[in-house]
C-alpha cells in the first residue's frame, strides 16, 4: 500500500494505527487523516522518535497493511 491509498482508506486503518501506536489519541488520528507528514510529526511528538526513525516506522507500517 502507498500513502495515496492509505489516505483514502484512513477510516479503516485508524484501528490498526492505534493498535501499533497506542499513545496516539483519537484526536491525533483525526488530525493525521492519512497524511504521512502528520503521522511522522505525531510519532516524533508522542514517542520521541528522531525524524528519520519516525519516517521509517510510518513507511514500514503502510507497506505492511
Amino acid at each position: 500500500m502507498n500513502w495515496d491509498v492509505a489516505k483514502g482508506n484512513w477510516k479503516q486503518m485508524k484501528g490498526q494505527v492505534q493498535q501499533k501506536w497506542g499513545k496516539l489519541t483519537n484526536d491525533d488520528l483525526d488530525i493525521i487523516e492519512g497524511k504521512r507528514e502528520e503521522l511522522v510529526g505525531r510519532l516524533q511528538e508522542r514517542y520521541g522518535y528522531a525524524r528519520d526513525e519516525a519516517e521509517r516506522e510510518a513507511d514500514q507500517f503502510v507497506r505492511s497493511v
